[in-house]
This record gives structure tokens, C-alpha cells and sequence, in this order.
């Protein structure tokens, strides 16, 4: 009796063990999420300021490969959710928090590439046009529509996430991401459309591709062990 009482003591031990070993590694997230979009708004950010700031062009709209980016995060999603044997509220919620991110991202890039044509065509219809007057020669030319800081609007957008999951799950490199991002936000209302986008490069590096390697290393390393 006594035995089968330890036995069953040691069973339950292990039982125990197990389960807060599972729930423990739920909290490993693995940063494949933030280095996809760190490397995707990364890149089109500081390849919009390149092209701006040296006059020349690859022949496409760079911030498309942030709309592609919505993709793989959902296949990303869909994975790591089959991966998980247990799933804690605080994850559920922090997956919602970049779901909707995601989706916002989406839409609002995809405002920001049609509201200028769609505008004009509105104005075009009323028999008005902007016109854009050059103030040294006189010359006039027309003007389509746009919004004004739109991609202040983007670093705006971008710290929600980044600062939301940096203070839930206590992670410091996406707490100081989240509140630099509010500082480029900050500065970009100062600021030419050239250097705004040249902030939102800045800030897909810092916001989530440095933060999201080192939660790769960290989910590496865990693995291993």
C-alpha cells in the first residue's frame, strides 16, 4: 500500500510538472510574426525614402509587399495556434490584439493608395480640380488629393500592438518600441513626407524586427532545452 501510494505520489508530481511545463511554454511566443512584419515595413520604409531622397524608381509600389505580408501572418497564425497544447487567456487575447492589427494595417494602406485617385474622380465629376502653383516660375499643374501625414498615421497605428504586447507580457524591447514609435509619430507632424517614411523603416526595425529576433533567440533557446 504504501508503495502504491508513493507511486501514485510521484505519478501526480509528474502530472503536475508536465502540465506547467506545457502552460509555461505557451508564453514562449516564437517572433517569427514580428520579424515578418519588422523586415516587411522595414524595407518599405526606408526603400520609399531611398527612392524620394535619390530620385529613382524600382517600377512598383513598395508598401504592396505589407499588404502580401497579411498573408503568411495568417498562415504564421493558423500554425503556431495547431502548435499550442494549451492556450491561455492572456495569449488569446494578445492574438486578437495582432489580428486586428493586422486587418487595420491592411486597410489603412489600402486607404492610403486609393482615397488620392478616388477624390480626384469625385472633384472631376463637380467640374473642379486642385491646382499645384510653383511660386519662383508661376507655373501652374494639377494636383491630385491626398492625405496629408498619412504615414504619421501608419507610426501611429504601429505602437498599439507593439506597446499593448511589450507591457501584457512584460517584454521591455516592445515596451521601447511602442513608445519610440510614439516619438517618431511626434516628430513626423514636423516633418516632410520623405522623412516620414524614412520613420516608418526606423520603426519596423525597432518596433518588431530587433524585439522579434530576440524572441527568437529565446523560443531557440527554450526549445533546445
Amino acid at each position: 500500500m504504501e508503495e502504491d501510494k508513493k507511486l501514485t505520489e510521484q505519478e501526480s508530481l509528474e502530472l503536475i510538472t508536465e502540465m506547467i511545463h506545457k502552460v509555461k511554454n505557451t508564453y514562449h511566443e516564437s517572433g517569427t510574426g514580428a520579424i515578418l512584419w519588422g523586415t516587411a515595413v522595414g524595407i518599405a520604409g526606408l526603400t520609399s525614402f531611398a527612392q524620394r531622397h535619390w530620385n529613382f524608381s524600382i517600377g512598383f509600389d513598395i508598401w504592396l509587399i505589407v499588404l502580401v505580408a497579411f498573408i503568411p501572418q495568417i498562415y504564421i497564425s493558423i500554425r503556431e495556434g495547431k502548435n499550442r497544447k494549451v492556450v491561455s487567456y492572456q495569449e488569446a487575447y494578445m492574438d486578437a490584439v495582432w489580428l486586428v492589427f493586422g486587418l487595420s494595417i491592411f486597410m489603412l494602406t489600402f486607404y492610403l493608395n486609393v482615397i488620392s485617385g478616388v477624390t480626384d474622380n469625385f472633384m472631376k465629376q463637380d467640374d473642379s480640380e486642385l491646382l499645384l502653383r510653383t511660386l519662383t516660375t508661376g507655373e501652374t499643374r494639377h494636383y491630385a488629393p491626398s492625405v496629408p501625414s498619412g504615414y504619421s498615421l501608419l507610426l501611429l497605428l504601429f505602437a498599439m500592438p507593439t506597446l499593448t504586447t511589450g507591457i501584457g507580457q512584460k517584454f521591455k524591447p516592445m515596451i521601447i518600441g511602442g513608445i519610440l514609435c510614439y516619438v517618431y509619430f511626434i516628430i513626423s507632424c514636423f516633418t516632410s513626407t520623405k522623412y516620414d517614411l524614412l520613420m516608418n523603416g526606423i520603426a519596423g526595425i525597432t518596433n518588431w524586427l530587433i524585439p522579434g529576433l530576440i524572441l527568437r533567440d529565446r523560443y531557440l533557446k527554450g526549445k533546445r532545452c
